[in-house]
C-alpha cells in the first residue's frame, strides 16, 4: 500500500466495531485499496483492496446519519462517516474506480521475467508512439485543410482581378468583356498534394475516457467523461451532454495533481476563470497526450510522483541506444554467445541454463520493433510532409497578402 500512489484522501470517522466506537482519521485512496488511518496514533485501522469490495453504499441510521458503508467479500461492513468535503463527493470519486477496476480486464499473474518486462515496455512505448502518430495525422488533415482554403481564396482573388481590370479599363475598350471568357490560369502550387483519405476535421477524437467532473472549488461532483480533441479538449456528463468545451488555444494551464488528478483552466479578465478538475482511473492514458499537445501548458505539482522520461540526449540517440541495446540483447538471450573479453567468461556455462528472454519472448520482441520502427520511418515521413506543407502555406500567405494589398490600392483609385 505505501508503494501506491494516493489518488485522494480525506478527513473523516470510522466506526471501530469491536471497541463500539468512532474513531477520527484520514481515508486514503489509491487506484486498488483503501485504507484508514488514525489521527492519534497514525495506526492503519483497515485496509483492503478494491477488488474484494462488493458493494458501496450511501447510507443512514439512528445512530449516525450521511454515512459511506464498503462492504467486501467476506461480508464484513465498513463504515465512513463526518466526510470531507461532503459524503457525495468521496463516495462519487470512490465507485468511479471501484467500477473501473470491475471493468478492467482481469489481470493473470504471471512470472515476472526479464523477457516479459522488456516486451511490457516496448508494447507501451508502441501504444504511446501509435497515439502520437495519430495526433500528427490529424494535425496533417488541418494542415491540408489550410491548403485547400489558400487555394480557394487564390482563386477569389483572381476574380477579383479580372472585376478591377474591366473596371479599370475605359468604356470604348473593345477586349474588355473577353476577360470573362479566358479561362483561369492554371498557377502552380507549391504546396503539398491534398490527395488522400477523408479528413476527420477539426472533430477527430483522440481519446474518451471516463472521469469525476467538479467545476470551481469541488464541493460538488458528477460523473463524466474527458474527450481529448485534435482542436482542443471537451467535458460530457454521465448523459453524454456537453459541458464544457475548451478550444486549443484557449486553454491557459493544465495542473498534473496526481497520475489520476488534472484541473484545467481558463483565463479572463473582468470575470472569473472558467476552470474544471477531473479524477480518473484511466487519466494515465490521457496524460501522455496531454504533453504532446499542451507541453508549453502543462504544470506537474507533484513532479515526484510522476515517471520521469529521461531528456539529456536526442530522440536520435536514444533512438539508437534503444535499438541497440534491444537488439543485442535478444541476440545474446537467444544464441547465448559468450563474451570472451569478459572477466565473467568462465561462469557462462553456470548461466546457460536459464536464458534471459525466451524464443517465444524474443520472437514477439522482434515483431514489436519491426512495428516500432514502421512507425517511427511513417512518423517522420509525415513530419517532413508537414514540413513541406507549411513551407508552401507559409509563401501562399505571403503571396496572398501582397496580392491583397495590390487590390486594395487599386480599389482605391476607383473610389
Amino acid at each position: 500500500m505505501s508503494r501506491e500512489i494516493c489518488v485522494h484522501s480525506w478527513p473523516c470517522s470510522y466506526y471501530l466495531e469491536p471497541e463500539k466506537r468512532w474513531v477520527s482519521g484520514k481515508l486514503s485512496l489509491t487506484s486498488r485499496s483503501l485504507r484508514f488511518a488514525a489521527d492519534k496514533t497514525g495506526e492503519a485501522l483497515v485496509s483492503f483492496p478494491l477488488s474484494s469490495v462488493i458493494e458501496i453504499k450511501k447510507e443512514a441510521s439512528h445512530f449516525v446519519f450521511s454515512s459511506i458503508t464498503v462492504l467486501e467479500k467476506d461480508h464484513v461492513k465498513h463504515w465512513f462517516s463526518s466526510l470531507q468535503p461532503s459524503r457525495n463527493v468521496v463516495f462519487s470519486i470512490i465507485e468511479h474506480f471501484w467500477r473501473e477496476l470491475l471493468l478492467s480486464p482481469a489481470e493473470v499473474p504471471v512470472p515476472a521475467t526479464k523477457g516479459k518486462q522488456l516486451t511490457g515496455l516496448m508494447a507501451c512505448s508502441q501504444k504511446r508512439l501509435e497515439e502520437t502518430a495519430r495526433v500528427l495525422h490529424h494535425q496533417g488533415e488541418q494542415l491540408d485543410s489550410i491548403t485547400r482554403g489558400l487555394e480557394k481564396m487564390d482563386s477569389d482573388l483572381d476574380v477579383a482581378d479580372r472585376l478591377l481590370t474591366e473596371l479599370e479599363s475605359p468604356s470604348w475598350w473593345p477586349f474588355s468583356s473577353k476577360l470573362w471568357k479566358m479561362p483561369a490560369e492554371s498557377k502552380p502550387k507549391k504546396g503539398t498534394a491534398t490527395a488522400g483519405p477523408t479528413a476527420l476535421g477539426k472533430e477527430g477524437v483522440v481519446v474518451r475516457i471516463p472521469a469525476v467532473v467538479s467545476q470551481g472549488t469541488g464541493c460538488h461532483v458528477k460523473a463524466g467523461s474527458l474527450t481529448l480533441l485534435v482542436s482542443g479538449l471537451e467535458i460530457h456528463d454521465s448523459s453524454s451532454l456537453l459541458m464544457h468545451r475548451f478550444e486549443r488555444e484557449d486553454i491557459d494551464d493544465i495542473k498534473v495533481h496526481t497520475p489520476y488528478e488534472i484541473s484545467i483552466r481558463q483565463r479572463f479578465i473582468g470575470k472569473p476563470d472558467i476552470a474544471y478538475r477531473l479524477i480518473s482511473a484511466r487519466m494515465p492514458e490521457a496524460l501522455p497526450i496531454l504533453e504532446v499537445q499542451f507541453s508549453q501548458k502543462m504544470e506537474l505539482l507533484e513532479s515526484a510522483l510522476m515517471p520521469k522520461s529521461p531528456r539529456m540526449s536526442s530522440p536520435a540517440e536514444k533512438s539508437f541506444t534503444v535499438w541497440q541495446a534491444a537488439s543485442g540483447l535478444m541476440d545474446r538471450a537467444v544464441h547465448r554467445e559468450p563474451c570472451l573479453a569478459s572477466p565473467e567468461a568462465q561462469l557462462l556455462p553456470l548461466q546457460m541454463s536459464e536464458p534471459l528472454v525466451s524464443e517465444g519472448d524474443a520472437q514477439e520482441l522482434r515483431q514489436i520493433l519491426r512495428k516500432l520502427k514502421s512507425l517511427a520511418l511513417d512518423t517522420e515521413t509525415e513530419l517532413e510532409r508537414q514540413d513541406e506543407a507549411l513551407d508552401g502555406i507559409t509563401a501562399a500567405v505571403d503571396r496572398t497578402t501582397l496580392t491583397i494589398d495590390k487590390h486594395t490600392r487599386r480599389a482605391k483609385k476607383l473610389t
